[in-house]
């Protein structure tokens, strides 16, 4: 096992991508805390982890990533109860689409706080017991859309190319104590939203793909377990396009 006994926290995980990485966290041998803030869908994804891996291997807690106290305070309790954090995905966003004449200051500040600041508010209260330890693991979730932009998504667009910036200078900060910080930056992956896209508007975005099709909240699930694991011990500050070629 790849993370045995590895105390990890997922933010929004109750569903999704950050679901999926938290259930091949919990293959590979790992402790889950999950931060999210729909307390229904984590309760779910909790009993339902519960019963395929045993209690007491993924806790939930219900934690707003914009809130430093939230935040702080629920990873205090985890190094009380569990010993330390060895490995923090970063995953919890949103997207607010419009284009930049309709978008509101509100729709703007609401995707930056949530994808962006989130990212950095974790980050900054999980290192503070990284470095302390001398080791650790940062895994921040970008995206295609923040290295190649997208009409209609300028917040969604500057949050992830935000994070990537980030990325390259925590993993400058914090390379000297053996924590590793890298960024995987997915393109378009089957999950509930896409499902919904218009065919005629599916069949385009496919056909930008070279790799010829969607990818998977799987494919996103391994990259992170090679990021969390010894695997990787000599990469930080990448972004991993994990987005079957878009991004060329």
């Amino acid at each position: 096992m790849k993370l045995k006994e590895k105390i990890c926290i997922i933010t929004g995980g109750a569903r999704g991508i950050g679901k999926e990485i938290c259930s091949y966290f919990l293959k590979e041998g790992a402790v889950v805390c999950i931060f999210d803030m729909n307390e229904v869908e984590a309760l779910k994804t909790l009993k339902e982890f519960d019963e395929v891996f045993g209690a007491g291997r993924a806790f939930f807690f219900n934690v707003d990533v914009t809130n430093g106290q939230s935040v702080e305070g629920s990873i205090e309790e985890i190094i009380k109860r569990l010993g330390s954090i060895d490995i923090l995905v970063n995953n919890a966003g949103i997207t607010s689409d419009n284009l930049i004449l309709r978008m509101s200051i509100d729709e703007w500040k609401r995707v930056i706080d949530i994808n962006l600041t989130g990212t950095f508010i974790c980050s900054k209260y999980v290192s503070r017991h990284m470095l302390k330890q001398k080791r650790g693991r940062i895994i921040n979730m970008s995206s295609v859309i923040g290295i190649k932009g997208n009409a209609g998504q300028c917040n969604y667009s500057a949050s992830k190319a935000g994070v990537i910036g980030l990325t390259k200078s925590l993993a400058k900060e914090l390379a000297s104590r053996n924590i590793n910080v890298n960024a995987i930056a997915p393109g378009y992956i089957e999950t509930e939203m896409t499902k919904k896209i218009d065919e005629k508007y599916r069949e385009k975005i496919i056909s930008m793909i070279p790799n010829g099709k969607l990818g998977t909240v799987e494919d996103v699930a391994k990259a992170a377990v090679f990021l969390a694991s010894d695997d990787s011990e000599y990469i930080t500050g990448a972004v991993i396009n994990l987005d079957g070629g878009m991004g060329i």
